[in-house]
């Protein structure tokens, strides 16, 4: 991510986080679009790398203590938990989404093995050739870059707004901000953003995408 265009885009994406619809219309105009969609291997860091590369890993011990702590919860998601279920098709379009977290294992001893929250309001928008992502409500607010990777899915890199801050910190600034995770068609109109490993509360956490309205 040392490259100039990698960093302005994603910059200018992660100032628009955690700052509503006012945020939004304050956010500073990207820079110009390069020829082609940037490489996410040589954006992320090498802590976000390695989470990517052992994402199966985490979702198979999160699913187990999930279904330990809620198996019926676990079981009433069907796909959205399916490790495998990854459609082939393009990454879900701009516009306004409706977003609920899943968060599953315990990255403490003392969290549970699942935890469901209600749907909160998420954007997607055009960032030149990639698209950005921002979770516009609640108390932890993933913000970023989704970028192409394979046909089944594309890669977001980002960090975390947290409670009242009206701005996201810089990707690669912050290891307990920075988030990486998988974009993945699961129906004809459902998405989830996978994000193996984050720094707090659980082992992996599942963010179920479906337009609004």
């Amino acid at each position: 991510m040392r490259g100039r265009w990698g960093w302005t885009v994603l910059t200018a994406a992660m100032l628009a986080g955690g700052c509503g619809h006012r945020a939004r219309e304050e956010r500073p105009t990207p820079a110009p679009a390069a020829t082609a969609a940037p490489d996410w291997r040589s954006m992320a860091t090498a802590a976000d790398r390695d989470r990517l590369r052992n994402w199966r890993n985490a979702w198979v011990s999160a699913l187990a203590a999930a279904r330990a702590a809620d198996a019926s919860a676990v079981a009433a998601q069907g796909v959205l938990f399916d490790p495998d279920r990854a459609l082939p098709g393009p990454p879900p379009p701009p516009g306004a989404y409706r977003c609920r977290v899943f968060k599953l294992g315990s990255g403490r001893a003392a969290a549970p093995g699942y935890i469901a929250y209600p749907f909160f309001d998420c954007r997607i928008d055009r960032e030149g050739d990639v698209l950005s992502f921002y979770k516009l409500s609640g108390s932890q607010r993933p913000v970023g870059l989704i970028l192409p990777d394979s046909e089944t899915r594309s890669v977001f890199l980002g960090t975390l707004v947290l409670g009242d801050e009206r701005a996201a910190l810089e990707y690669g600034r912050d290891t307990t901000r920075d988030m990486a995770g998988l974009v993945e068609r699961v129906d004809a109109r459902r998405w989830r953003l996978v994000l193996p490993y984050p720094q707090f509360e659980s082992t992996l956490d599942v963010i179920e995408l479906v337009p609004a309205g």
